[in-house]
């Protein structure tokens, strides 16, 4: 039976061809991105920390963009998107001449509907939606302000319109919140095993605020992330008791 043996291998070496291809990429910027690596039951999942808001997930010979921002990166020299994920609108977060270096005619973009107007032929995801995309099951959680104000009663991401997003890898659930602050929505999310939350003022939370998170849902690993200048030693000491989450601080101002 020669040719389902050659398919096989055909399909093989076309796996090693985008291997090969995604760590040529990744070599070239190993210098200037931290990396991590976490173990799934489907494999190793790579954390790319890019900066800001912004990461890239390596998982199964797919990469997955969130809120790819040129001013972080030269994205001509990075691995394009398999799928693009983009919490809301704020040009920090979409950022049409990033999503045009990364983004092929194959890439899925997944977007809340006020991206949609930036964005054709994107997914749309509303608050509380669960959809599989490119083999990934994705959720989508609201993100908002409860407390901070760009003037009186108007918050600085309204609810109903960003989102957070879960996407699960292998047996990992990887939480990326998006610009919100300590939600119920938050607060009540179940099996999350690695958390990125914001806490840069005075658009997302302070301290505080994400310890009061990380104390309702209480993820594997936490991940401050576009923290500006916020001094992250302070979310550090606020749970260096709580055994149950791992803080881990990487470049992501």
């Amino acid at each position: 039976m020669p040719y389902p043996v050659a398919k096989t291998r055909r399909s093989h070496m076309s796996r090693l061809f985008v291997v090969a291809n995604l760590l040529v990429a990744f070599s070239a910027y190993a210098q200037e991105f931290e990396m991590d690596t976490i173990e799934t039951s489907a494999g190793d999942l790579k954390i790319t920390f890019i900066g800001h808001g912004t990461l890239m997930f390596t998982f199964g010979g797919k990469v997955i963009h969130v809120d790819p921002w040129s001013r972080l990166a030269d994205y001509s020299k990075l691995p394009k998107a398999d799928i693009i994920l983009l919490t809301h609108e704020h040009r920090d977060h979409l950022d049409p001449k990033a999503l045009e270096l990364v983004r092929t005619e194959k890439s899925r973009v997944v977007l809340p509907e006020i991206c949609s107007a930036m964005v054709k032929d994107g997914i749309v995801m509303h608050n509380g939606e669960i959809k599989t995309v490119g083999g990934f099951k994705i959720e989508a959680v609201p993100a908002y302000n409860l407390v901070h104000m760009r003037s009186k009663g108007v918050p600085y991401h309204p609810k109903g319109v960003g989102n957070g997003y879960v996407v699960t890898f292998g047996d990992k659930r990887v939480y990326v919140a998006g610009d919100s602050e300590n939600t119920p929505e938050m607060k009540g999310l179940k099996g999350i095993d690695i958390a990125f939350l914001p806490m840069n003022l005075p658009y997302t939370m302070t301290p505080e605020m994400v310890a009061d998170a990380v104390r309702g849902f209480k993820p594997e690993i936490l991940y401050p992330y576009h923290f500006g200048d916020t001094d992250t030693s302070k979310i550090v000491d606020l749970l260096k008791d709580e055994d149950e989450t791992d803080v881990r601080i990487r470049e992501m101002k």
